[in-house]
């Protein structure tokens, strides 16, 4: 596909944008984009297209590609501010709540609710490094190795921040979340 692209086929761009743009939103979100998320993708996809001709041949786009919004992201965080940063994550946070069915237990919709808050609070006390490994792993559901290419790391440093930043949630969140109403024993 990056072939393609090189040799001037516009379409397939288009078609790598397409199949990337859901991952891209969710990381830009994820590493505190906040309300710019989409202006964050639309830029590193931006930046992607202009970097093609360095673009190592044979390499998965993808990692990629969320480098650069990670990079793109943390520019736009730092230019906006500190306090602009936390309050656009924390609107996304809120927007990025999944819609509730009108026939859910309303009881069970303010329990997930919190226990959000809780996470997403639990999250923010952590370093940057263990917020990315984090997101990387879980939020964006990638493999070790994709998380190590995205964040330029080598895997065991992936393995250890991980590490140590479940152990600081583990701490931070004790018995907090509770079971999960939709997990295993669930039904």
């Amino acid at each position: 596909m990056i072939a393609r692209v090189r040799a001037g086929e516009a379409e397939a761009y288009a078609l790598l944008v397409r199949a990337h743009t859901g991952v891209a939103l969710r990381a830009a979100v994820a590493f505190g984009a906040g309300a710019d998320a989409e202006d964050v993708v639309q830029s590193a996809f931006f930046k992607a297209y202009q970097a093609l001709g360095r673009f190592r041949e044979g390499a998965p786009f993808r990692p990629w590609l969320l480098r650069i919004v990670m990079n793109e992201t943390r520019n736009t965080v730092r230019s906006a501010g500190r306090a602009r940063a936390v309050a656009g994550r924390e609107a996304c946070h809120r927007g990025a709540e999944p819609l509730i069915p009108e026939s859910a237990d309303p009881a069970a919709a303010a329990l997930a609710r919190e226990r959000r808050a809780v996470l997403t609070a639990a999250l923010d006390e952590l370093s940057e490094e263990q917020r990315q490994v984090v997101t990387c792993r879980y939020l964006l559901e990638m493999d070790e190795a994709e998380t190590a290419r995205t964040l330029g790391w080598p895997r065991g440093t992936v393995k250890s921040r991980l590490n140590r930043a479940l152990r600081k949630l583990e701490r931070r969140l004790g018995g907090q979340l509770g079971p999960d109403p939709d997990g295993p024993g669930a039904r």
